[in-house]
């Protein structure tokens, strides 16, 4: 039986996802998912081999990006920010992770 970061680890090697998408496909809350998404970032780097994967990998991270100006600096990628720094527009698309 696989665990929920061996499940979230499992569906970022298939296809980018954000967070929204992985609490909504595991039935999970989103913040939960941030949660585990620090541990599997974590877990990709220290190169793991309790995954299915091999040490190569990369937990890869499309940034936060405010829809109304484009900003996409944000200090943690693996949050969801709830306000652009530049314009404090809360029109902001969810980061993407995958794993490759």
């Amino acid at each position: 039986m696989e665990t929920t970061r061996q499940r979230i680890a499992d569906a970022l090697r298939e296809e980018p996802r954000t967070a929204s998408d992985l609490a909504a496909t595991l039935s999970l809350p989103t913040p939960a998912v941030y949660e585990h998404l620090e541990h599997v970032s974590r877990s990709v780097a220290d190169g793991d081999g309790s995954d299915a994967g091999d040490d190569d990998e990369e937990f890869l991270v499309a940034p936060p990006t405010c829809r109304d100006c484009g900003f996409d600096g944000f200090d943690d990628p693996v949050n969801e920010p709830s306000r652009c720094p530049e314009c404090k527009s809360e029109r902001i698309d969810e980061p993407a992770f995958v794993i490759r």
